[in-house]
């Protein structure tokens, strides 16, 4: 899952950014609202975190800009301020949720999850041929066994399982799971895929992550 979070305080950014990695989301961080409308318009993003008072543009026009933009990507609102008037106004603008500093990472974590939650996720597995992808414990499995993901391995599968069948270019999964500020080398996307059709064969799946050449990958049933 891949989040963008818009907060100017450098040190509450970084903070952020650490409780998603560390909870294996993919994470792109801006520090002003002009930013924060252009990564919206051109990122995938599965949700946001939008802190009320940035440079700009503030979170109210941030979220009044995409919302008549039609972009739907559910939001948060963060701010340091408690009145109820802020709170409805960013509802009224149609934030999905808000919360108020300071809090509890716990806090923030199940807001996002349920925030981002769907009817076809309620039972918080993934499912594509003979494998289940579980989002809980990282666990992916297959009648031939089960085994624990890595974090990129992780989020690469839950993209690939949410998208069966989608032809997937390398360069939008380093989108994706790595983020767009990412500059690293492009071969650790293929060491991961590596990794992963290891496993898939180790548990005895009945998908394969299937190569095209030049134009990216796709999750398939053999047959």
């Amino acid at each position: 899952m891949r989040i963008l979070i818009a907060e100017d305080e450098r040190s509450m950014a970084n903070a952020l950014r650490a409780i998603m990695t560390k909870n294996n989301y993919s994470v792109d961080t801006v520090y002003d609202g002009e930013e924060a409308v252009s990564y919206i318009e051109t990122g995938d993003y599965d949700c946001a975190i939008l802190d009320v008072m940035m440079p700009k543009k503030d979170g109210f026009e941030v979220l009044r800009e995409i919302r008549a933009k039609g972009i739907g990507i559910p939001v948060m609102m963060l701010t340091a301020k408690s009145q109820v008037d802020d709170k409805v106004e960013g509802l009224d603008l149609g934030a999905n949720d808000y919360l108020t500093k300071p809090f509890e990472s716990r806090e923030l974590l199940a807001r996002i999850k349920a925030m981002t939650r769907t009817a076809a996720s309620a039972d918080n597995n993934l499912r594509y041929g003979n494998v289940t992808l579980n989002r809980s414990n990282y666990e992916m499995s297959a009648p031939g066994g089960a085994v624990r993901l890595a974090s990129k391995e992780f989020q690469i599968m839950e993209y690939l399982m949410s998208n069966p069948g989608v032809l997937i270019s390398t360069e939008r999964l380093m989108d994706k799971i790595w983020g767009l500020d990412f500059d690293g080398d492009i071969n650790i996307v293929w060491t991961n895929l590596s990794y992963l059709r290891r496993k898939l064969q180790q548990i005895g799946a009945d998908v394969k992550i299937k190569a095209t050449r030049n134009a990216g990958y796709s999750l398939e049933i053999e047959g």
